[in-house]
């Protein structure tokens, strides 16, 4: 496993992905964070905090992420490498797992240059320090959790096509069900007021974190939904 985690770590930095994906992630926060003018703006809404960036992040990552894994598994499968990786003397699940943190490794390497806004924002704080440090860890936690659910889908959707764009729109559709499906079927209260269907989303649990509260049903959601997508994506690859 871990010789495919580097592998794929070393053909991301081989080629101009690994640097494009970290640049695209950045200049895109950086623009709405603090150029652009808008409800995203830090400086705009006179307020020392992060709010705008975690609230940004989500719907950058939800095409961000898919752009990287879209070639994990598509790529073997046009290139046929993939039946030649299968025979080594790994499981299905090592394979997949590799490529899994691979891909996640390499946007949590994108998210690390954002701490540069914790202190930014603390500077600029009135007093100096004025940050809401345990809402700030918590949303952090919640974005690495989201990541690492929208990088299981990312690479299930690529174990089911050879075609990368197909498993980048397959991946982003997806990705954007769990994020904000769930809360637009909510606010139409088809299920009743008894049935709490936003719970079901990734959204509500992100924000759940956000606020600086850790809890088991947010950690257990986020894994449950990264296990369920690797588990089908050694399905599709078992049957190759």
């Amino acid at each position: 496993m871990l010789a495919i985690l580097k592998k794929e770590i070393n053909t991301f930095f081989a080629s101009p992905i690994g640097y494009l994906v970290i640049a695209v992630f950045l200049v895109l926060n950086g623009l709405f964070l603090w150029v652009f003018t808008g409800e995203f703006n830090i400086l705009d809404n006179g307020y020392a905090d992060l709010s705008s960036f975690f609230l940004l992040a989500p719907w950058i990552l939800i095409f961000l992420v898919p752009a990287v894994t879209m070639r994990s598994f598509s790529d073997e499968k046009k290139q046929g490498t993939l039946e030649l990786l299968l025979t080594k003397p790994i499981s299905h699940l090592q394979i997949v797992l590799g490529k899994y943190f691979g891909s996640f490794l390499l946007i949590v390497i994108a998210l690390v240059p954002t701490l540069l806004y914790v202190y930014t924002i603390s500077q600029l704080g009135n007093p100096e320090g004025n940050l809401d440090i345990g809402s700030t860890i918590g949303s952090y936690f919640g974005l690495l959790f989201l990541i690492a659910s929208y990088t299981a889908i990312g690479i299930f959707a690529s174990s089911i096509t050879d075609n990368q764009i197909v498993a980048f729109i397959i991946a982003i559709f997806i990705c954007f069900v769990f994020y904000f499906g769930f809360d637009g079927i909510a606010s139409y209260n088809l299920f009743g007021s008894g049935f709490n269907i936003e719970s079901l989303g990734m959204s509500s649990h992100y924000k759940s974190m956000s606020r600086g509260v850790i809890d088991t049903r947010d950690l257990i959601y986020f894994m449950s939904v990264a296990a369920f997508f690797i588990a089908l994506t050694k399905l599709n690859i078992k049957k190759n």
